[in-house]
């Protein structure tokens, strides 16, 4: 990235210092593997040690500066008597987050002028009167990091988030890992992270690690005689009959039938994963952090795993990340694609005698082959259509069964007991399984895979990048599902007619040429919702009832944009609604000088909606846009 577009992006952002430290370690005193809990500058100024950052190694000498963003691994071995460095923990906010997340290492040509500032920050950190100061000593730093990087633009060494992300889950296979996990760990959205992956190895991080996984069980099982259940425990599998039917689908067959394969069949050569490695950090007591807010090494004593990665394993996984990363580089578009979707998304009837029970459904990933009438349906979104289908799902998401619509649309609090509560994303794979399925509707893309190993699913994707499609085209796709359009269209009518009365009784409110604006704050900023593509009631307020939107809300690429309270004037048109997600942050900005001056304020034109996140707004199902829709009109007349 060019040091101008830097320097743009750091001004941009919305960065908290969290900590300045000052660390001596004599030889001996080993960091292995720290794992760090922020983004962080690294500043070496006396005595030399080997340093690896993830699979990045380094000799560190006198001065050098590395940067590393949140949930890397840090191990450092002093190499002479004594070896310090300062570290500077913070935390960045904005969209393009990938800039506070990059690695990098590099020897100043200006070390001084660094270290006085890295010194003076150190010194100043403690004394709650000078954090102000720290924080200005902080920007110089950055800004000198950045003319330093620009000369040596050719000699920094980065590691990209995705060999961040390897290492990550080869340290971590056995504990349970989701790609919501590896997202908060590495400080970025789910969608994002599995796209900066997929760009790199040409898969998504579950696919990864269900590879990674089952090449370490598929090495215990030919030179150890661990149980099937004690390797599917020592590679992050509790449920062993999950493990077994995710090994057969990958290798063919069983864990048991591929044992005895492989000691029935000649011993022709040694096993690649037998290769000899190398690594200067010996094995000691692991230190670690276990929450953000805390910067010591702590040593904590518990349970050993059965099986501990050896050298030999820890190659062979090497191995895997080079064939991966270089297949993605070389693999083109020549795998074998699904039949192509209809052009306009409609359900083909199977025509053939067997197929009479079932009906073919065309999905983003291509047609599936479903039940015409499932009877065990499960679905990790769309609770509200599925009910206004007549369609009561066997398992759900945890957060369908309690969504704030439900009791205001009268839902029958028996109905809901009758669903089995599934967990988060993705699906509680072991408790689905036992759900036996006939079908599963899958919203994310990531988890749909995982998903087809148990039965037949659907993917029918909630968001489309930042943008969710339009609330009626969702509520005709899922009805497809079923063969239930006809349904759909006569709700879809009833509330039409709905919103036709309810524009008539609004006519003259807002007058011509006066616009509209929707605003969500956060604690880390402030969006403005769009007028195609956002939520939170956007689609009821712009796309239903016609309410016009400001030119800025036209324009939004995504469902919605992400900017700072100091520009939210620009925004903003005649009348503001105010999504009320965080109340905390929305009463602080309320209480600013900057929105006591906007003029919709003033004139009394700003209305207040939602709940915490927990009311019809945050979903769009019929349920919540037939609610949406009777509040947003009575705020409008003043009944609210």
């Amino acid at each position: 990235m060019h040091k101008s577009n830097q320097i743009l992006l750091w001004d941009q952002a919305t960065v908290k210092l969290l900590d300045v430290r000052r660390i001596e370690r004599v030889r001996g005193e080993i960091l292995h593997k720290y794992k760090i809990p922020a983004s962080i500058f690294l500043l070496s100024v006396q005595g030399s040690a080997q340093v690896q950052l993830d699979q990045s190694e380094f000799s560190f000498t006198g001065f050098q500066v590395l940067h590393s963003g949140k949930g890397a691994t840090l191990n450092i071995v002093p190499t002479s008597k004594n070896f310090v460095y300062y570290i500077i923990y913070y935390r960045a906010w904005m969209q393009e987050e990938d800039l506070f997340q990059t690695q990098y290492c590099f020897s100043p040509d200006a070390p001084i002028l660094l270290y006085n500032k890295m010194q003076l920050m150190y010194q100043k950190w403690n004394e709650q009167e000078e954090r102000l100061n720290v924080k200005s000593l902080f920007y110089q730093f950055i800004h000198q990091v950045l003319k330093e990087l620009h000369r040596k633009e050719t000699e920094v060494k980065q590691t990209s988030v995705a060999v961040q992300v390897i290492t990550y889950i080869q340290e971590y296979y056995a504990e349970p890992i989701t790609l919501d996990s590896l997202a908060e760990v590495f400080n970025f959205s789910a969608y994002h992270l599995s796209s900066l992956f997929k760009e790199h190895t040409g898969m998504s991080p579950i696919d990864y690690l269900i590879r990674f996984r089952l090449e370490l069980a598929t090495e215990l099982l030919m030179t150890t005689d661990a149980s099937v259940g004690e390797i599917s425990a020592s590679v992050g599998y509790k449920d062993v009959y999950y493990f077994s039917r995710i090994f057969k689908k990958r290798k063919g067959v069983s864990p048991a039938h591929f044992r005895t394969r492989e000691f029935q069949r000649p011993k022709v050569a040694e096993s690649p994963l037998n290769f000899p490695t190398s690594s200067i950090f010996e094995p000691i007591v692991q230190q670690y952090i276990n929450n953000d807010n805390h910067y010591h090494n702590n040593t904590e004593k518990g349970e050993l795993p059965m099986f501990k990665m050896t050298k030999s394993q820890t190659t062979a996984a090497l191995l895997l990340c080079s064939s991966l990363l270089l297949g993605a580089c070389s693999s083109g578009t020549g795998t074998a694609t699904k039949e192509q979707s209809n052009e306009n998304g409609t359900v083909n009837q199977a025509t053939s005698e067997e197929s009479r029970n079932t009906r073919i459904v065309s999905t983003p990933k291509g047609d599936v082959e479903v039940p015409a009438e499932p009877k065990r349906v499960a679905a990790d979104q769309y609770m509200g259509h599925l009910l206004k289908l007549g369609i009561i799902p066997i398992g759900a998401r945890t957060f369908m069964l309690d969504e704030g619509w439900m009791e205001k649309a009268d839902i029958p609090k028996e109905t809901i007991e009758k669903i089995e509560d599934l967990g988060d994303f993705p699906l509680n794979l072991e408790k689905l399984t036992m759900l036996d399925p006939d079908l599963i509707i899958g919203s994310i893309d990531e988890n749909i895979e995982q998903y087809e190993k148990i039965g037949t699913t659907v993917f029918l994707p909630y968001w489309e990048g930042l943008k969710t499609a339009g609330p009626l085209d969702k509520f005709r796709s899922v009805s497809k599902i079923f063969g239930k359009e006809k349904e759909a269209e006569e709700w879809i009518t009833e509330y039409e007619l709905k919103v036709a009365e309810a524009k008539s009784k609004l006519a003259g409110v807002i007058k011509e040429g006066e616009t509209v604006s929707i605003v969500q704050f956060s604690q880390k900023a402030v969006y403005v919702l769009a007028a195609k593509g956002g939520n939170y009631g956007s689609s009821t307020i712009y796309n239903m009832l016609k309410l016009p939107p400001t030119e800025s809300a036209k324009n939004m690429a995504e469902g919605f944009e992400s900017i700072s309270l100091e520009v939210l004037p620009e925004y903003l048109g005649d009348y503001v609604f105010v999504y009320n997600g965080d109340a905390d942050a929305t009463n602080k900005a309320m209480e600013s000088n900057i929105w006591k001056g906007i003029p919709a304020v003033k004139n009394g034109k700003v209305y207040l909606y939602g709940d915490n996140y927990h009311d019809e707004f945050v979903m769009e199902d019929p349920f919540s846009l037939e609610l949406q829709l009777d509040t947003i009109v009575n705020l409008l007349l003043g009944y609210q």
